[in-house]
């Protein structure tokens, strides 16, 4: 499909304005000017060409070094939709199934019990889960899964004392995984999770490759993301983005959380929920892939089945019907989850001037994405701060985006 690997065009040829997407640039420039991030870099594409990039303020404010297209960020989060697609090419294959139990494929999960209180000694009070959490739970975050994060819950605390993050591999992740209990009933409740690090082990069990290893064969290499890694070169490291935290460049120390480290080489621990790093224009290698319903460059990366598969609203309805949020992300009616990343399901319901069916996702240093199907349109916006207060940048960019699409965005 060559007029489908983003080459370039005109936004007005392919029905975009060029006066709203320099209104998109202001606005991310005024966020510049008002010190709350650095810099960012952003590319649009429609149709399968790209129509715009851009490239506000700078990679290092002290040293004014600027950022370029090619600048390689720290995506965190972002990895979890490329985990999905990893996934989805092993469902392709018969290798699992929604239906499957979690532990057909990590037997080492057989038998988790669920939190269900504390006793007057404060240990954990367990009960039996109603049913063994499945794939379709996992692909979901239903399964009952936490990230321990939150101090105050008393399942986060238990995570924190088995250091996840600090196993030498996957299968030691899922040993000290398998210690801890289900947050809640799986299927019960959406809670953001460790999952998609889940998935990463089961891709290395089903595929008999490490996780990088299997993304960079069936994924990067295909698709060209010639950056796009868990690790950058060291020849590279000159392209990296500086990272910042609530104003000021972070401190990497690798000791307190390896998501940080400027690894060099594959590290031992290669995450399916973070640790990438990859450019804007290989993330949008990755987003056209999803437009494209699986083909790149006349190959099958992956089934046009499997793609909607991932791109569909797998909550059910029951739990739609409330609202909670996680970072940017405000879960609403219209406003789902597919595999490893926002669907909406219905755009007015949410509020929002996208198409339905778009499909999205963002990681921890204010990086974002989103691919829209019916306007056969995608964003990828890519910036480097660590803040619980950085700007929504991406239903910023978002809503201005529906004054871009010349007549109007289909919802």
């Amino acid at each position: 499909m060559p007029d489908r690997m983003l080459e370039s065009s005109t936004p007005e040829e392919q029905g975009l304005s060029t006066d709203a997407l320099a209104r998109v640039d202001a606005a991310l420039q005024q966020k510049v000017d008002e010190r709350a991030i650095a810099g960012a870099v952003t590319l649009v594409a429609r149709h399968g060409r790209v129509v715009h990039t851009s490239i506000v303020g700078v990679d290092n404010r002290r040293t004014r070094k600027p950022l370029k297209l090619d600048t390689i960020f720290r995506i965190f989060s972002m990895t979890k939709p490329i985990t999905a697609l990893a996934m989805m090419i092993l469902r392709d294959e018969g290798r699992w199934r929604p239906e499957d139990r979690i532990d057909q494929h990590l037997p080492e999960l057989a038998g988790l019990k669920v939190f269900a209180g504390v006793n007057q000694r404060g240990a954990p009070v367990l009960e039996e889960p109603r049913h063994a959490p499945t794939m379709l739970e996992l692909m979901t975050h239903l399964a009952g899964f936490s990230y321990g994060t939150n101090r105050k819950d008393p399942v986060d605390r238990l995570y924190s004392k088995q250091k996840l993050l600090r196993a030498s591999g996957l299968d030691d992740f899922i040993e000290r995984l398998a210690r801890l209990p289900l947050h809640h009933q799986p299927g019960t409740s959406w809670k953001y999770s460790i999952s998609m690090d889940v998935q990463g082990a089961i891709i290395q069990r089903l595929s008999g490759q490490s996780l990088g290893e299997f993304m960079s064969e069936r994924i990067f290499e295909p698709l060209g993301m010639v950056d796009t890694a868990f690790f950058t070169p060291p020849e590279k490291l000159g392209r990296r983005a500086t990272l910042y935290f609530s104003g000021g460049p972070v401190r990497l120390r690798p000791v307190r959380n390896l998501l940080f480290k400027d690894a060099t080489a594959p590290p031992a621990l290669e995450m399916g929920g973070a640790g990438l790093v990859s450019t804007v224009g290989d993330y949008a290698r990755f987003c056209q892939l999803l437009l494209n319903e699986g083909e790149w460059n006349g190959a099958r990366i992956v089934s046009a089945e499997a793609i909607r598969e991932q791109l569909t609203n797998h909550l059910p309805p029951e739990l739609m019907k409330q609202s909670w949020t996680t970072g940017h992300m405000r879960f609403r009616p219209g406003f789902g989850y597919g595999y490893n990343g926002v669907v909406f399901y219905d755009p007015q319901l949410a509020e929002l001037p996208v198409g339905r069916g778009t499909y999205m996702w963002d990681g921890a240093a204010d990086t974002w994405f989103w691919v829209d199907p019916e306007n056969d349109l995608l964003y990828v916006g890519l910036t480097q701060l660590l803040s619980y207060k950085a700007p929504a940048l991406q239903e910023l960019t978002q809503r201005l985006m529906g004054d871009a699409i010349l007549g109007g965005a289909h919802q």
